[in-house]
């Protein structure tokens, strides 16, 4: 019957919206399948469409209804003609629920979890959030109106998913970038009614960065990074330097004036660093949430940036506040180079040393590996927020490499999982539905792109007009003056590889070449159909692995309700994060990495791997030898380590996860007055005492085995001689 339909496939099929799709024939037989028609019942409705459609060049989506109906009344089954009534009103009474505000409001003064706990950076207990959350849901319900009605319905039933539909497409806003320090500390900026010139210091460069972060975030929905900042700041703490160098010729003996000048300027580099740390962590958005900020270092080599490194790291290890609890912004990201920092003896292997102290204690930094991340990315850069990467680029107009100033126009995921449920195990079928979903997506993301369009440099000053987006736009310029000739990047979304590979091959299907190559070969097809969107509209679509906060929940839960709890598919109550392992498993680092490195070079807009360890703070040799190992295999790695804290009884370690949360093990406390609890809930960290996070997120949390184990850990030395052996067994 798939057969028979096949010969439609060259119609073009116009929706309700006037949306033009191609006709797929799986849609007819998922219908029909739904209904429990017999054979005869199908072969009819099949052939009344043939005969029907045949020879058509556009058909309308409501005639295929209208036959499907008459050829169900004509094979004397009324009923079933009823229930495809039925369905297509409850479809349409769905919709219209979904798009009423008043609803919405409802499901959040009802103290709905999954929409109280959908971003675990907010804390929904505070008057600001509870007022972006009210707009939020009103915002949802508008923008499902404004989307494409495909686009929209697919959203509703989880078929893929149009991220942040709290902020857009209701306002034009982007989502993440990497904000041009470089040139607004240089040439100034203004914000509301002040013009802030170049600072004189570094005290004064710190001061305007948490200002312009703050700003930056309120003008966008997404995360926002500072690249190379020991480099950045340099030129400031410089001029501290001069002057700490003119004070010391006045009133300090000649041998000892370099020394007084040095010494003053390292301290004023560590206060202005801690500053930025406690500024950070006290801003509250527009959208009621401390500002997504990455900041990126670690390629400096002069005293002033290596300075700079040491204050950044030393202040993550000692913790804010009188418990010196651990910051969960920014997020820290150090780059490790071969020849820099990597090796004994390289200028700055002892900052490397002082990161691997600081992960062993606060999970960041994270690494960049330098060569891997321009091989990946074609050139090297910071991500934007947690994984957003942007593509290397030159600008058209002089040939100069950009990294900073760029931005993404934002995301929308297909549910990969869903499509093998719906497949079967019919690898044919998969890659028919995967087809129409990458239809469905790029429709999403064209439309993502023109309203994004449509906003003017004065709604996001700062933004277009002052620098943060790397260009002074005027007001009556098209803000497309920073998207075009693929200069911004939009990004296709992924979520479940691992749910997609059980669903062919079994539960333990990472450990079948062929099952592997099938997941990689999904991968591939998405960036192939990125590709071909860029080169048809100029804008860079890029292939994204979505980290899925509260989407590994929306998604599970919409196909609990249609397929049902299928073991190791949905009956887990989460979805894996798009390309990684199984986290109930127990693969060593290598054994993980190994299995994951094949994915980032086709999902370069997007990515990060990380290995699940015990405490590791009295041996972070053992974190040091997969460090060493990952910088040729992957280009993006996190830690993530047992570091909660009791201040009751002073446990530091791994809290026991509890149907209420997480509590102490040793006393029992869960109290987040007087815990410190910190899991990396994807990309960033979280503190799910204090902030907590859908039920799925927890679910995958509670869930993730260590990579290694205490044993490994107690014998570093053995563990640098398996790291050898891994290696060598991987070469073979």
């Amino acid at each position: 019957m798939q057969t028979d339909l096949e010969t439609l496939k060259t119609v073009q099929v116009e929706k309700r919206d006037q949306t033009v799709t191609p006709f797929y024939p799986y849609k007819i037989n998922w219908v029909l399948d739904q209904l429990h028609a017999n054979k005869t019942v199908k072969n009819a409705v099949v052939t009344n469409l043939i005969k029907k459609f045949s020879g058509q060049k556009l058909i309308q989506a409501k005639q295929i209804a209208a036959e499907i109906k008459a050829a169900l009344i004509a094979n004397d089954q009324p009923a079933l003609a009823k229930i495809y009534s039925d369905y297509r009103r409850r479809d349409e009474e769905n919709f219209a629920k979904a798009t009423d505000p008043q609803v919405k409001l409802k499901a959040l003064f009802g103290k709905n979890d999954r929409v109280v706990h959908e971003n675990a950076n907010k804390d929904s207990k505070v008057f600001n959030t509870q007022r972006d959350l009210e707009a939020g849901v009103v915002s949802r319900a508008l923008g499902l109106k404004m989307l494409p009605e495909v686009v929209a319905k697919a959203h509703l039933r989880g078929d893929l998913h149009w991220h942040d539909l709290d902020y857009s497409p209701v306002t034009p806003e982007t989502n993440c970038c990497l904000i041009d320090f470089d040139e607004m500390l240089a040439h100034g900026f203004k914000i509301g009614n002040a013009w802030v010139d170049s600072p004189k210091s570094i005290q004064t460069a710190t001061a305007q960065m948490s200002q312009i972060i703050a700003n930056v975030a309120s003008l966008q929905y997404g995360g926002c990074s500072a690249n190379r900042i020991d480099q950045l700041l340099e030129p400031y703490a410089k001029i501290n330097y001069q002057k700490h160098l003119r004070d010391a010729k006045e009133w300090v003996a000649p041998d000892k004036q370099i020394a007084y000048a040095r010494r003053k300027t390292q301290k004023d580099i560590y206060d202005a660093m801690q500053a930025l740390e406690y500024e950070i962590n006290t801003l509250y958005s527009s959208q009621g949430q401390t500002p997504f900020t990455t900041i990126n270092f670690g390629l400096g080599t002069s005293w002033i940036a290596r300075a700079i490194q040491k204050a950044i790291l030393q202040i993550r290890i000692k913790g804010l506040g009188k418990e010196h609890r651990t910051a969960i912004f920014p997020k820290l990201i150090f780059t490790l180079k071969r020849g820099l920092n990597l090796n004994p003896g390289d200028p700055n292997y002892d900052i490397k040393q002082l990161a691997l102290e600081c992960s062993t204690k606060r999970m960041y930094p994270d690494l960049l590996m330098y060569d891997q991340i321009i091989k990946i990315t074609g050139s090297f850069k910071t991500p934007m927020g947690c994984r957003s990467f942007l593509q290397g680029w030159h600008d058209p107009a002089n040939g100069k490499e950009v990294n900073s100033g760029r931005m993404n126009l934002g995301v929308v995921s297909l549910n990969l999982p869903r499509i093998a449920l719906e497949a079967k195990g019919d690898q044919e079928l998969f890659w028919e539905i995967l087809d129409e979903r990458l239809n469905l997506a790029k429709i999403a993301l064209d439309y993502r792109i023109k309203r994004t369009k449509e906003a003017k440099p004065e709604n996001a000053p700062l933004l277009y007009m002052y620098g943060a987006f790397g260009k002074r736009l005027k007001p009556t310029d098209s803000v497309d003056e920073v998207f075009k000739n693929s200069r911004a990047t939009v990004s296709l979304g992924y979520i479940g590889l691992y749910e997609v590979g059980a669903s062919f091959y079994g539960p333990s299907w990472e450990q079948n070449e062929e099952a592997h190559q099938f997941v990689v070969k999904i991968v591939k097809r998405m960036a192939a159909a990125c590709h071909q969107w860029e080169a048809e509209e100029g804008y860079h679509f890029s292939l994204y692995s979505t980290p899925a906060e509260s989407l590994t929940d929306t998604f599970c839960q919409a196909d609990i309700k249609r397929f049902g709890r299928i073991s190791d598919v949905t009956d887990k109550e989460y979805y894996t994060n798009s390309f990684h392992y199984d986290v109930r498993k127990h693969p060593t680092p290598f054994e993980k990495l190994s299995f994951e490195e094949a994915f980032p070079k086709y999902a370069a807009g997007g990515f990060i791997h990380y290995c699940e360890y015990p405490n590791l703070r009295q041996n972070p040799k053992a974190l040091e030898a997969v460090w060493d190992w990952a910088y040729d295999h992957v280009g993006y790695l996190g830690t993530n380590t047992a570091i909660d804290q009791c201040f009751k009884c002073g446990f530091k370690g791994e809290f026991k996860a509890t149907a209420r949360g997480f509590e102490c093990p040793q006393c029992g406390n869960h109290d987040p007055a007087t815990c410190d609890v910190v899991k990396r809930t994807c990309g960033y960290l979280g503190n799910p005492q204090q902030r907590p996070m859908v039920h799925g997120r927890h679910e995958e949390i509670i869930h993730r085995a260590k990579n290694m184990t205490e044993g490994m850990v107690k014998h570093a030395a053995n563990f640098e001689k398996a790291k050898q052996s891994e290696a060598e067994r991987m070469v073979r």
